[in-house]
């Protein structure tokens, strides 16, 4: 797989029978197929918990939502202490443009959550935008926001 725009991490991949590769998901504690997806998926969920300080254990890989009676599932989910959605990450294969449409499709599944920080990356370029709940509207930040810093007390409350 492409080196992406994120920190490398070690990673455990295994040829399954010869048919296709799969890496191990320290998050869901199994192997899962290695696509360009997946591959920049693993990427930010490291990227994310050794590098911006979000607990393991509030990230959920491929949440289960319905929207408009359709079942979809979200990239990534963080939460916090009370199990409130904060962070929404949509993964991308390399290869593919980030487009509006892209941000639609996180904008949708955050209909369902109501978290407050967006994130669309295709490993190679990377978005992360605050939502203002109370004007309906976007404000694109520089980075990805640490944990702390979206989960302090003035920001993390029920």
């Amino acid at each position: 797989m492409e080196s992406l725009n994120l920190p490398a991490f070690d990673t455990r991949i295994r040829d399954r029978n010869g048919q296709r590769a799969e890496i191990w998901d320290d998050f869901r504690k199994k192997y899962i197929a290695l696509t360009p997806e997946e591959w920049v998926r693993q990427h930010i969920l490291h990227f994310l918990a050794f590098h911006r300080g979000y607990p393991a254990s509030l990230i959920r890989v491929e949440a289960s939502l319905t929207y408009n009676q359709m079942k979809k599932r979200s990239d990534i989910i963080a939460y916090n202490n009370h199990g409130k959605p904060v962070l929404l990450v949509e993964c991308k294969a390399p290869q593919v443009e980030i487009t509006q449409g892209v941000f639609d499709q996180v904008a949708m599944y955050n209909v369902s959550f109501s978290g407050n920080y967006l994130v669309v990356t295709n490993g190679m370029e990377h978005f992360c935008c605050v939502i203002d709940q109370a004007n309906k509207n976007w404000k694109f930040l520089p980075d990805i926001p640490h944990y702390s810093d979206i989960c302090d007390s003035k920001h993390d409350r029920l």
